[in-house]
């Protein structure tokens, strides 16, 4: 279902927004990083037009140390997709990565929620023909708040983590 907010329209007139309903999707790995010294912020993300895998997880794992220095610390909730073996293993060949999960079910705490209620509200009424035009949507959009350090900053304060920055 496409994301839908209030619009203008002529009086007596309520906007139509046309969709063909499909179960094409795209899905998405992102995080922030803030850098210890100088309190950069970072957005670093990967797409995927199937669910999120292990391996995919591992791999963007990979990509952060590749662009992180130092010890790079990963918060995230405990889904399914952040357990297992593969992650263990992972963890245990790259010694500089420490893994701390956000306790039970608490989106509050996550700043990278407020990079994709970002992402959704701006495109919120958008109508995409197909999958490669969704993905270049979100792209765009991903892309314009990553050169966006005050809306990245954002994310992270208007979280209820406890301050850092």
């Amino acid at each position: 279902m496409a994301t839908v907010c209030k619009t203008w329209a002529p009086r007596g007139q309520t906007p139509q927004i046309p969709y063909r309903y499909k179960h094409d999707k795209v899905s998405a790995i992102s995080g922030l990083s803030v850098s210890p010294r100088r309190h950069r912020v970072g957005l670093y993300y990967a797409f995927y037009e199937r669910n999120i895998q292990r391996a995919d997880v591992c791999e963007f794992l990979r990509h952060l140390l590749r662009h992180l220095r130092g010890v790079v610390i990963v918060i995230w909730d405990n889904g399914k997709i952040h357990r297992g073996e593969a992650i263990q293993d992972f963890c245990q060949r790259h010694p500089r990565l420490r893994l701390e999960s956000f306790p039970g079910y608490a989106p509050e705490l996550n700043p990278d929620e407020g990079v994709w209620n970002q992402t959704k509200q701006a495109l919120a009424n958008s109508c995409p023909k197909d999958l490669r035009e969704l993905r270049e949507q979100v792209s765009a959009q991903v892309q314009h708040l990553r050169r966006s350090p005050s809306r990245l900053r954002a994310c992270i304060h208007n979280s209820e983590l406890p301050p850092f920055l």
